[in-house]
């Protein structure tokens, strides 16, 4: 249990650096160039890790509907996601964007409703208007008088973002495939869509910090840490892990207030607070 949850803070430490490595980045490199390189390494590392666990005989289990099945998953949760999110980044601040990102738990409550056919309850509702509530104070930077939105098209594409991640996951529960195979052909899939767009990249220039962060980006916080989290569910209870999780954005803000030197502004916190407690009346309402 112990090496489990070492497992999940190392997951947990990992996902918390996407705004630091994005913002890194993106110095140097549009999004649609960022998440190449990022896919790249990341399929790479994981086809290793797949190589050295015999994975390679798992693979010829499954047919060509099920790689277009989970290469379509891949579309919605490697590729497409992360073309809303980096976009967003380079238009909005760190905390901003990941804070509006971390909407995808209640997204999925929402979507559930739609096409999983789960019933809509009054603590699911009010769970979904706390969490939203706490989209628009950070949207408005706390003015909601006025309800004037300062970066409406990054605060457009964060939303989109955690709504594909969302439908990802929704989609994602539907099929059962290897967890390892399924993470690999996601990032080999969407390596495949970030080369379709290689006319819109734009590479501003490349020195040894956005050469490091892209390695972390694409090695560790989408590589390595998919392997720490395999282990981990197969190590420990899922809800506890799944829930543990939710400590990731509250950690990526002492990164972002140390690393990106951004100051965290009172109303970031305060629709954090609301955004999280929409999730917890979720989760509390479900069965152990």
């Amino acid at each position: 249990m112990i090496k489990a949850l070492i497992a999940v803070f190392i997951c947990i430490t990992s996902w918390a650096f996407i705004p630091i490595a994005s913002k890194e980045i993106l110095k140097g490199m549009n999004n649609y160039a960022m998440l190449f390189f990022s896919n790249i390494i990341s399929a790479s590392i994981l086809g290793i890790y797949l190589f050295s666990q015999n994975g390679i005989r798992v693979l010829k289990k499954y047919s060509i509907k099920d790689y277009i099945l989970m290469s379509f998953l891949g579309f919605l949760g490697s590729f497409l996601f992360y073309v809303f999110l980096y976009k967003a980044f380079s238009l909005a601040s760190a905390q901003e964007v990941f804070i509006i990102n971390y909407t995808w738990p209640i997204l999925i409550t929402l979507l559930g409703f739609f096409i999983l056919k789960e019933k809509a309850t009054l603590m699911s509702l009010i769970a979904i208007t706390i969490s939203f509530l706490g989209v628009v104070i950070i949207a408005t930077k706390g003015n909601l008088s006025t309800l004037k939105f300062t970066n409406l098209y990054a605060d457009i594409l964060a939303l989109l973002g955690a709504t594909c991640f969302a439908l990802f996951s929704v989609l994602g529960k539907k099929v059962k495939y290897d967890q390892k195979i399924a993470v690999f052909v996601y990032f080999l899939s969407a390596s495949i869509f970030s080369l379709a767009t290689i006319k819109a990249f734009q590479i501003k220039f490349i020195n040894s910090n956005t050469l490091f962060w892209l390695f972390i980006n694409g090695a560790i916080i989408n590589g390595i840490s998919y392997i720490f989290w395999f282990y981990a569910l197969k190590k420990a209870k899922t809800a506890l892990i799944s829930n543990l999780v939710y400590l990731t954005p509250l950690i990526s803000l002492v990164f972002i207030s140390l690393i990106l030197k951004e100051k965290i502004e009172p109303y970031s916190i305060a629709a954090l607070f609301l955004i999280m407690a929409g999730i917890g009346l979720q989760l509390a309402k479900k069965p152990t």
